[in-house]
């Protein structure tokens, strides 16, 4: 693929990102007013639920998207998360490579809630994630814009 149809590709699915963090922003900010409680109703659940389905498709988006995109675009070996995780502190996208590890922990905690006894366990890491995401998706339009 040359790098004329990589930018084309890559702009394709930043702009599917945005449509993405549109509602997942939406979501995040119905969440932070509901705040954490030891105790929810049927209304806050589907707030919460909604977020977090919004979160896993957004962080999806990213990671297994516009960032293997990217490290296409630099010519950066980057076939496993790990690589991308690597790869994304080195040039600043994140802090650390925990960062988006832990962003893809709960994305698959998320998508496998079966395994969790209360749902309501991932709410608090999933308003301080959701922040964390939107943090790094900033970044990665910075550098994109700088550097592409």
């Amino acid at each position: 693929m040359n790098k004329e149809k990589i930018i084309q590709l890559l702009h394709d699915e930043l702009f599917l990102l945005n449509k993405s963090l549109d509602v997942l922003n939406y979501s995040l900010e119905n969440c932070k007013k509901i705040g954490i409680q030891p105790k929810y109703n049927m209304l806050e659940l589907s707030e919460f639920e909604s977020l977090s389905s919004r979160f896993a498709r957004s962080s999806d988006i990213l990671t297994q998207k516009v960032l293997k995109t990217l490290f296409i675009y630099m010519q950066e070996e980057a076939k496993f998360f790990m690589d991308r995780c690597n790869l994304s502190e080195k040039i600043g996208l994140v802090n650390t490579a925990d960062d988006l590890y832990n962003i893809r922990k709960l994305r698959n905690d998320i998508s496998h809630e079966f395994c969790i006894i209360d749902i309501t366990e991932i709410f608090e890491p999933l308003l301080q994630y959701s922040n964390l995401l939107l943090d790094i998706v900033d970044n990665t339009k910075i550098y994109i814009e700088e550097n592409i």
